[in-house]
Formats: C-alpha cells, sequence, structure tokens
C-alpha cells in the first residue's frame, strides 16, 4: 500500500504555475509631449539660436525713428544621461530549470521599461527644474507660471487652473494643445471635491464608476486643460517666493500643440539596443543593454507649474 506518508521521495516538494506573474506598470506619457531634436546628429551639445520681440514706438513727420535691435540669444541642448542594464543566464540553470527562455524574455521586457521609466522621469524632472533653482512666481506679461499651493494641506485647488489659463492667455499661449500632468493624489483630490447629486448625468456616472481618471487620462478638459496623470513627476521642496512646502510634487503644465510651442526638446543618440554573447569561460550567455539620451528646456513660457502636497488629497 502506497501512502503519501510513505512515498515522500516520489512527491515533487513544490510546483509551479506555467504563468509567470509579471510586474504591474502604469502607463507613460506619449513622447509626443517634447520637441524630438532631429537635427542634433553628432557632438554632445547643440546651440540653438532665439529671436525676441519687437516693441514699436510712436513715429511722426519728418522725425527720424530709432534704429533697435531684436533681441535675439541662444540656448544649449546636451547628451547628458547614459544608461544600461546587464544580465546572464548559466548553463547549469538551463540544464537545471524550467521555462528559462521565458525568463529572459520577461527580464529583458523589464530591463525596457525601466529604462522607458527612467525616460520619463527625467523628462518630468527637467520640466520641473527651472522651478526648483530659484523662489520666483516666473511672470510672464505680469502673471505667474509657477505656483505653491497655499490651499489647507497644500492640496490642489481648481483655482490654479483658472489662475493659470489666465496666465497662458497673457502668455499668449495657444488654446489648443493645453495639458496638465498632475500626480494620482491631485485625482483623489479632485474626486472629494466633486459634488454628485441623484441627478446623474453619463459623464458624473462614469466619474461614479471609474473616478476620474482612467489610463492616464481624465475624462473631460477642465478650465483648457487636458489633465494626464503620472507618478513619475518630481518631488521636493518648492517655493514661489510667497509659499513653500517641503517633498512637495511638482505637477507640470504645457502647450505641446507643435515643436515651436513644447517646452522641453529632447533626443535619443543611442536608442536602447540589446546585445549578447556567449562567455564560454563561465559557461553562460551574457546580455546587456545601453542607451544615451539628453533633455533640455527650449522656452519657459508654455510651461506651467503646480507644487502641491505629495500626500494630502484634502
Amino acid at each position: 500500500m502506497q501512502l503519501t506518508t510513505n512515498t515522500t521521495a516520489f512527491i515533487e516538494a513544490e510546483q509551479y504555475s506555467s504563468f509567470i506573474l509579471m510586474n504591474l506598470h502604469d502607463g507613460l506619457l506619449p513622447d509626443t509631449f517634447y520637441r524630438n531634436v532631429a537635427d542634433f546628429m553628432h557632438g554632445s551639445t547643440l546651440n540653438i539660436k532665439t529671436v525676441g520681440s519687437v516693441t514699436l514706438q510712436e513715429a511722426a513727420e519728418d522725425v527720424a525713428l530709432t534704429y533697435n535691435p531684436i533681441e535675439s540669444g541662444e540656448i544649449t541642448f546636451a547628451i547628458t544621461e547614459y544608461v544600461g542594464d546587464a544580465w546572464y543566464v548559466t548553463d547549469d540553470l538551463r540544464e537545471d530549470g524550467n521555462q528559462i527562455d521565458q525568463l529572459m524574455s520577461a527580464r529583458g521586457v523589464e530591463s525596457t521599461r525601466a529604462i522607458q521609466e527612467k525616460f520619463e522621469s527625467d523628462f518630468l524632472a527637467v520640466a520641473a527644474n527651472p522651478y526648483t533653482l530659484a523662489s520666483d512666481p516666473f511672470n510672464v506679461n505680469g502673471f505667474a507660471h509657477h505656483i505653491v499651493s497655499a490651499e489647507t494641506n497644500g492640496v490642489f485647488g481648481l483655482d490654479h487652473l483658472i489662475e493659470l489659463r489666465l496666465a497662458a492667455d497673457k502668455a499668449n499661449v495657444p488654446s489648443t494643445g493645453r495639458v496638465f500632468i498632475v500626480d494620482p493624489v491631485v485625482e483623489a483630490t479632485f474626486n472629494k471635491k466633486l459634488s454628485i447629486t441623484n441627478d446623474v448625468t453619463p459623464f458624473a456616472s462614469a466619474i461614479l464608476e471609474k473616478g476620474l481618471a482612467e489610463g492616464q487620462r481624465f475624462f473631460s478638459s477642465w478650465f483648457g486643460w487636458d489633465i494626464m496623470t503620472s507618478n513619475r513627476l518630481y518631488v521636493g521642496d518648492a517655493n514661489d517666493g510667497t509659499t513653500s512646502i517641503s517633498d512637495a510634487v511638482y505637477n507640470i503644465g504645457m502647450c505641446i500643440l507643435d515643436d515651436q510651442t513644447k517646452p522641453v526638446m529632447g533626443a535619443w543618440r543611442r536608442m536602447p539596443k540589446a546585445e549578447g554573447e556567449r562567455n564560454k569561460d563561465r559557461a553562460r550567455d551574457e546580455f546587456v543593454v545601453r542607451g544615451r539620451y539628453g533633455f533640455g528646456i527650449q522656452r519657459m513660457d508654455t510651461l506651467f507649474c503646480v507644487a502641491t502636497s505629495a500626500t494630502a488629497t484634502e
């Protein structure tokens, strides 16, 4: 008579499902959010010329006009980021293990994803960087582009969207292509601020069912801003010269209508590429991935920031 109690040698200690549980990831922002500097093919730094505006003067008969030069300048863009990853699999593991090919495939996917997340985090950090360097409201034509929330507990307020809409209008920013990237904490704040009665519209019904954000995007455009969420916004101390918050999240607004209006420029010098080789001395297959890229600010008048609490929702 054979029982589990007297035939333990024939019972496998552990069984593994053929389904491999993968890491959960949120969505990535589209690459249309920055100007791809396609003409930057060589060298480490690109110099870009800028042209200012013209100020008219009063004219009169038989009176000479003053010859005024137009303001011009130059901004620079550099390839600053160099990232990589490396891993290997031994012959012993291939011989003794199970689903090793699937494991290596999943490892490659995770490597690519990690580089994508680093790329997006660097993009959002560069967008926030000017506001982290100075305690300044960054006024354009007299209206602030940088706001540190003075609301209770430093939460994001709907008035902030209205104020920055006005600032965008005063800066002659096109009304099309205005986006705001906020932390999911902000979305939770907005959810709590909404008052939905029993007269439920289809829009309100969708909010009740799914919340305001789904797939990294709010369902509606508010005060001219298309609002998206991201977990990779820059976090640090914030001060606009009037209000300060420690460890604030820098919610970023911008106009991405075209390459002339996008405030951030970026470029890949080397797209991530996986390379593999055989190490016969160690009896293993080795893989490496490397990538080079950079970001820079090309204009400030289409860039906006609201720094809020990274944790408080109300």
